[in-house]
């Protein structure tokens, strides 16, 4: 079991970015995965104010330090909207905005 635990271990610290990440930000389309969407997009890498889309994984928002929400709202906007431009495809968002996010 050890062994196991290890090795998906290794395997997330490989895939997933290491820090304030805010996790998975929307949830897969039927067939496909949005980080791969987000990824052929052209994305990765994608910043606004102190909120940057994972270089490591695109379905992952990552918090430089003092986000402010109304810059990750900007980002998930941006992200929706060019998805939804070059592939025809709405991302829903696996996460709750609570609060003010404008």
């Amino acid at each position: 079991m050890s062994a196991k635990i290890n090795k998906l271990s290794e395997r997330r610290k490989a895939t997933q970015p290491p820090g304030a990440s805010m996790g998975s930000m929307f949830k897969n389309p039927a067939g496909d995965h949005a980080g791969r969407l987000i990824e052929a997009a052209g994305l990765k890498g994608t910043r606004i104010g102190n909120v940057e889309i994972s270089r490591i994984h695109g379905n992952f928002f990552v918090n430089h330090g003092e986000t402010r929400a109304s810059d990750v709202c900007a980002l998930i906007r941006l992200t929706r909207e060019t998805v939804a431009q070059k592939f025809g495809i709405d991302l829903d968002l696996e996460i709750e905005l609570i609060g003010d996010w404008s």
